[in-house]
């Protein structure tokens, strides 16, 4: 009895995190979490105010329409960046991969695993390892083995190992990106390393106590692992400050004057306090964010079918977060969305939940309550198209001083899923 009870308090930590927490690892419900495990909708409205000011605009490649309607850049493509930076041009269509190749490489801050997505030179990836992250690495020691390779959803990533830094260009801004509750660095990779193909350092860490391998263990008698997400944000940043070790493969190639930030759930509330350290912030399927002196522009984006995170929270958050804002209401699209777990499964086509559930992994069956996917939400890729539209159009525009902000203008006539835009 004392142990079940023990679950079904681990069981309330995990959603009261997931449902609104402000990332201090307190486990607060925010006040829409009734809501937000009703699974009901939102209704939303279509609307929009005044553009937000631009900076000055980049240089545009040469752009050419292939067969299938994608938009390509000359290879002799250069745009002018912030202040005298010299960048490859990428796409106008902020939802196109960048000219840049993709590296990575897993470095140990201050004790936190980490992953750095950044860019590398086109081409230089010929000879290279193309990544493949082993989700069995984000579960308990324990239950690793009970999982085959055979049955295992590997992540392929398009990207490679421990590529060079295209040095030539730069230095590059950098995004810190905040998983959310019971996940792990991975579990946006698309998103990321559409961001390092476009021109950002991305540094993503496994966070103590929010990690997945934790919170299984939790339920199963390992016992609580504190959370810092803060403290965690400050490590990742003093590292790309060059402060403390860790990133000195990257050369002089970090920009970390310009900073961008986006969180997932929770990991949206570890960022919402950020303002005076990042310019641009971008809780997903989160809340809003808190005023800050550095901080030029916030994007809050959220799914009006979230059974986890209710759509509501999201337009709450847009009203309270300083302006310039912009809030992006995706029309079913759910809480994972935002990520790439719905997508993950075994060459059987079995999901995450599905295999470990199925090779009794201990605490599934309690994870499952966070696992909102359904093929009755919008498709995975269309939700990732737009949102990578949106998230680059932000980042671009402020980190690189780029035109690229001018793409708001044309997201509901490029994306009808899109059933509210709002900006001011």
């Amino acid at each position: 009895m004392m142990a079940q009870r023990r679950r079904e308090l681990v069981l309330w930590m995990v959603c009261g995190a997931a449902c609104g927490g402000d990332g201090d690892g307190d486990g607060d419900v925010g006040a829409d979490s009734s809501e937000a495990s009703s699974g009901d909708t939102v209704s939303t409205t279509t609307s929009s105010t005044s553009d937000a000011s631009s900076s000055s605009p980049m240089t545009s490649a040469d752009v050419t329409t292939t067969d299938d309607g994608a938009t390509e850049t000359s290879d002799t493509g250069v745009a002018a960046g912030c202040e005298g930076v010299t960048l490859r041009a990428n796409p106008i269509d902020t939802a196109q991969r960048g000219p840049w190749s993709v590296g990575a490489r897993t470095v140990t801050l201050d004790g936190l695993t980490t992953e750095v997505w950044y860019p590398a030179a086109p081409g230089s990836e010929a000879e290279a390892e193309q990544v493949r992250y082993d989700i069995r690495e984000a579960i308990p020691q324990s239950e690793q083995g009970k999982i085959s390779d055979e049955d295992n959803p590997w992540q392929p990533c398009e990207c490679y190992r421990d590529l060079e830094i295209d040095a030539e260009y730069g230095p590059y801004p950098v995004i810190v990106f905040v998983h959310g509750t019971a996940s792990f660095r991975s579990q946006s990779l698309p998103q990321m390393v559409h961001w390092a193909s476009r021109g950002f350092i991305v540094i993503a860490a496994d966070h103590p106590g929010l990690w997945l391998a934790d919170l299984l263990g939790a339920v199963c008698g390992a016992g609580n692992v504190p959370q810092d997400l803060a403290g965690n944000v400050q490590t990742l940043l003093a590292a790309a400050r060059g402060e403390t070790a860790g990133l000195e493969f990257l050369g002089d190639s970090v920009d970390a004057s310009r900073i961008g930030m986006a969180g997932h759930s929770a990991g949206g509330g570890a960022i919402s306090g950020f303002g005076t350290d990042a310019q641009v912030l971008i809780p997903l399927a989160s809340g809003g964010v808190d005023p800050g002196d550095a901080l030029v522009s916030t994007l809050v984006m959220g799914g009006t079918s979230d059974s986890v995170v209710a759509y509501a929270q999201q337009q709450a958050g847009y009203g309270t977060s300083p302006a310039p804002k912009r809030l992006v209401g995706i029309e079913g699209a759910g809480h994972l969305t935002f990520s790439q777990i719905c997508s993950l499964s075994n060459t059987a086509g079995d999901s995450l939940l599905e295999i470990a559930t199925a090779n009794g992994v201990c605490g599934a069956q309690f994870a499952g309550v966070l696992f909102q996917c359904s093929p009755e939400l919008i498709a995975d890729a269309t939700g990732w198209e737009i949102i990578d539209y949106a998230t680059s159009a932000a980042l671009e525009e402020t980190l690189h001083c780029s035109s690229a902000g001018d793409n708001f203008a044309a997201l509901q006539a490029t994306y009808p899923e899109v059933s509210e835009f709002q900006q001011e």
